[in-house]
């Protein structure tokens, strides 16, 4: 038992000396928008910003006056309303009177293979005519100078894809504690520093903010090819590294935001439909998932009281590392960085969203999404 013990925390120590430190250097490493300077009008292509709204009455008026206020010479904004039951569509409507550039889509029937989101972004895209195009969510706001900023990036960097990590604004303890460390697992899990190297297998999609040339959308299959794929956004950048073009990620912080889940309640729910789609549907791939978390994020705070010797030096490296980096993505997204003692209950929750996400996709048979269901054998001949 001794040897299991000094063996498994060597193991965990070397986990985040290895792979921990050298993501938080190759997260540190990321270009950072706010240092890229705004492209000038002769160096803007024209850009269609696209977006599908489901009832999205309480978030939308924030975002569109962020929208109204982008300082970029070729732009249209394309907005679906995707079904609504509130004042979404009516919202749009009035909107797209005011302002010559910004132009309504109202979506009234799902046809079948498709869930409504990736359906309502390919009307979007079929009603847009942008060089370059700009996926984006209905809650999620904008600083002025981001599209020439991004445009200049991609182009400096000579991208055919450009997602931006956002800014999430957290409101209350237990929602902070919760995407405080999702923030650092999604690091962790996503290799975001690799996503520019062709020759790495990493590749990444945040809904809030992905950049890519028209033609580049076009030759990997536009949305039909993710008509029932639940995490569309961080497929289309597998796609895009499928298909053998140039990718990157660079960090928002204020110049794109979101508020994305309400409350701890709403940030649980708002997973349940995400979480097993993420490992595929695979129940044996979000148990090692599972069993990694406990193993990697919690039995070094055991580890570390329990142990001794030796064993309990490498549990208290692993933990320190692990500390460190929770406090770096505390202090990205504005929040104290005494968050990171919050790190073993963080990562309770994320345990308890990936069982419940799987047992109630389970359950249930498939997934609940924009007042859709979505049997699950359909879903899984869906993913990308």
């Amino acid at each position: 038992m001794h040897i299991f013990g000094f063996v498994l925390s060597l193991l965990i120590a070397s986990f985040w000396v290895f792979l921990g430190l050298q993501t938080a250097h190759g997260v540190r490493k990321l270009p950072r928008i706010r240092a890229i300077s705004p492209a000038p009008d002769r160096q803007c292509p024209g850009i269609s910003l696209l977006f599908a709204a489901r009832d999205e009455e309480a978030k939308l008026p924030d975002a569109l006056e962020t929208l109204a206020e982008l300082d970029y010479p070729q732009l249209e904004v394309i907005a679906v309303d995707d079904r609504s039951q509130d004042a979404t569509g009516k919202l749009i409507d009035e909107f797209a009177k005011k302002h010559p550039r910004f132009h309504a889509v109202h979506v009234t029937d799902l046809p079948s293979g498709w869930l409504g989101k990736p359906h309502a972004l390919q009307q979007a895209y079929e009603a847009s005519s942008g060089e370059w195009l700009v996926l984006t969510d209905a809650d999620v706001k904008f600083e002025r100078s981001v599209l020439r900023r991004a445009i200049a990036l991609a182009q400096q960097d000579q991208l055919d894809h450009l997602t931006l990590i956002a800014n999430v604004e957290m409101h209350d303890f237990w929602e902070t504690v919760a995407l405080t460390f999702f923030g650092l697992a999604f690091y962790l899990g996503n290799a975001p520093h690799r996503v520019s190297n062709a020759k790495s297998a990493a590749y990444m999609g945040v809904g809030a903010f992905q950049l890519l040339k028209r033609s580049v959308y076009e030759r990997i299959g536009t949305h039909r090819k993710l008509a029932m794929e639940v995490v569309d956004d961080m497929k289309l950048g597998k796609l895009v590294k499928l298909g053998g073009f140039r990718s990157g990620v660079a960090i928002a912080e204020e110049f794109v935001s979101v508020r994305w889940h309400s409350g701890l309640g709403n940030v649980i729910r708002g997973v349940t439909k995400n979480f097993f789609a993420v490992f595929g549907y695979n129940l044996a791939f979000a148990a090692l998932i599972l069993i990694g978390v406990v193993t990697l994020q919690l039995v070094p705070f055991v580890g570390v009281f329990v142990a001794h010797g030796w064993t309990r030096v490498f549990y208290a490296l692993a933990m320190l590392i692990m500390l460190g980096m929770h406090a770096g993505v505390d202090l990205a997204n504005g929040v104290s960085p005494l968050y990171a003692l919050t790190h073993p209950v963080g990562a309770l929750l994320l345990c308890y969203m990936i069982v419940r996400s799987v047992a109630v996709t389970l359950w249930r048979g498939g997934v609940t999404w924009r007042g859709t269901f979505y049997p699950l054998k359909e879903l899984k001949k869906g993913v990308v």
